[in-house]
């Protein structure tokens, strides 16, 4: 494991916990390194022997690991675009439905100001710059870079035809520009990367906001990597043929990707590819990574690794993200550089829509007062920190869920059908038994429910969740 040096650890005891080195301009750089799909639990360091992810697990062992970091959900079936969305402003998933993805469904006096990190960055005086996926439209990517390559504006594709932008100055982005190139997803949106990180001025500080399309079905990873086999993937642990009752979405795209019932044939293949491409976009990583360091501007940067969402690959009878177990919302975090502890692991609660408020922080930078994500400085600075004591999340109209450090409680309503589910994390983080029906967790249910409405007010969702239906998301 990396050790700090005698001269970091002074640095850092000196400025409270946490340097802000000196670079460009007196500030930090920042390399964002996302994936597509790729749930909490797939690096080899922090727990899964399968899967082989030496480049992920080099940046655990630089820096502080977010064993809990959640997203919020999604009011459309395409979890990405809203996800991506709260993680560029900060905002949450109720704000930014009413503001990017469906801005005449509110009010105007619901309507709130949707500035980006990369946006008020570049205000401030940094190079920003873009490439990969970017499921936010294109005028909002013209205010937040002012450099880019390799730019994908739209949701999916197959990894190796994606159309593509090449960067424009001017913001003037069409269908029509867009050109197919030669090559995997994963190895053009590091290629552009690494040309930006060779290239660039020195003169003022940086971003490089890099979005793969990996994990992302389809599974269709170069041969080199197909290094798992079918037969001897684990089954998941809470694997089922199908979900126990009626979610409101059991026949969507992502749940078509397997027949009804789900098997363990067919599941064990689907997890091996998954791994696979898990494996094709850490080497990626890696090799922005090993530039990052070629290049010298590793000590002055700041790298944060996440995902924008989960995915459940057989769980629960499950295929994709549209729901609310700890599979699909939790992601992987974790953020290194100067004057951050090697090799910690934290397991305070925090939403990806935090980053935005972090990277700002530790830019010197303040976050606008519209913005409710928070800064991780503090769980940075203090392994025993939290910023929250709970998360809230929701999918569409018909799912809404809170958990704790220990409970973990969902609310559903499809059809006017209303189902509850508890869970007790601290025995079942695979959420394998219910226990909502036990008259003995009443209370734990009660106060949950309690909480879980008055947050879901607090954050600008509109469903009373004693109502006999909830309101569908535009109307």
């Amino acid at each position: 494991m990396d050790q700090p040096t005698r001269r970091e650890l002074l640095r850092t005891m000196a400025l409270g916990g946490l340097a802000l080195p000196a670079g460009a301009a007196g500030k930090p750089n920042f390399v964002f390194l996302l994936t597509d799909d790729q749930r909490f639990n797939t690096l080899h360091a922090l727990g899964n022997p399968e899967v082989q992810t030496p480049n992920m697990d080099r940046l655990v062992r630089r820096g502080v690991a977010f064993t809990h970091s959640c997203i919020m959900g999604g009011t459309v079936g395409a979890i990405c675009m809203p996800s991506r969305a709260m993680l560029m402003t900060g905002q949450t998933l109720f704000q930014v439905h009413d503001n990017l993805i469906a801005p005449n469904a509110a009010p105007a006096s619901a309507q709130r100001p949707n500035n980006t990190f990369p946006e008020l960055l570049r205000k401030a005086g940094y190079d920003t710059f873009g490439t990969g996926k970017w499921h936010n439209g294109p005028a909002l990517y013209a205010r937040s870079f002012s450099q880019g390559g390799s730019i994908f504006f739209g949701g999916m594709s197959d990894h190796d035809k994606v159309p593509l932008h090449e960067f424009d100055p001017a913001g003037k982005y069409s269908k029509e520009k867009a050109r197919i190139r030669p090559g995997f997803s994963s190895e053009l949106f590091s290629n552009s990367a690494i040309r930006f990180l060779k290239e660039r001025k020195k003169d003022n500080p940086f971003l490089a906001y890099v979005a793969y399309t990996s994990p992302h079905d389809p599974r269709m990873a170069p041969e080199r990597f197909a290094l798992y086999s079918p037969d001897k993937v684990k089954l998941p642990a809470n694997f089922l043929p199908g979900h126990p009752f009626d979610n409101g979405d059991l026949r969507l795209r992502d749940e078509m990707l397997a027949p009804f019932p789900r098997t363990p044939e067919v599941i064990r293949r689907h997890i091996a590819a998954y791994y696979a491409m898990i494996s094709e976009v850490d080497f990626q990583i890696g090799r922005v990574l090993d530039t990052l360091d070629q290049t010298g501007q590793a000590d002055n940067t700041y790298i944060i690794f996440a995902a924008d969402n989960g995915l459940a690959v057989g769980q629960h009878g499950l295929m994709g993200k549209q729901n609310l177990y700890d599979h699909s919302i939790r992601v992987p975090l974790v953020i290194s550089g100067p004057g951050i502890a090697k090799g910690r692991t934290s397991d305070s609660l925090c939403y990806l829509m935090d980053v935005g408020p972090t990277i700002l922080d530790l830019a010197g930078i303040s976050a606008p007062s519209h913005v409710s994500g928070r800064s991780l400085r503090p769980v940075l600075r203090n392994q025993n920190a939290k910023v929250r004591d709970e998360v809230i999340f929701a999918y569409r109209h018909f799912q809404r869920g809170i958990r704790t450090d220990r409970w973990k409680l969902i609310e559903y309503n499809v059809d006017g059908k209303k189902t509850k589910q508890l869970f007790d994390l601290k025995k079942d983080p695979a959420e394998r038994n219910d226990i909502a029906r036990l008259p003995a967790h009443a209370p734990e249910i009660k106060t949950l429910h309690a909480l879980l409405q008055k947050r879901m007010t607090e954050y600008g969702d509109r469903t009373q969740l004693d109502a006999d239906t909830w309101p569908v998301f535009g109307r």
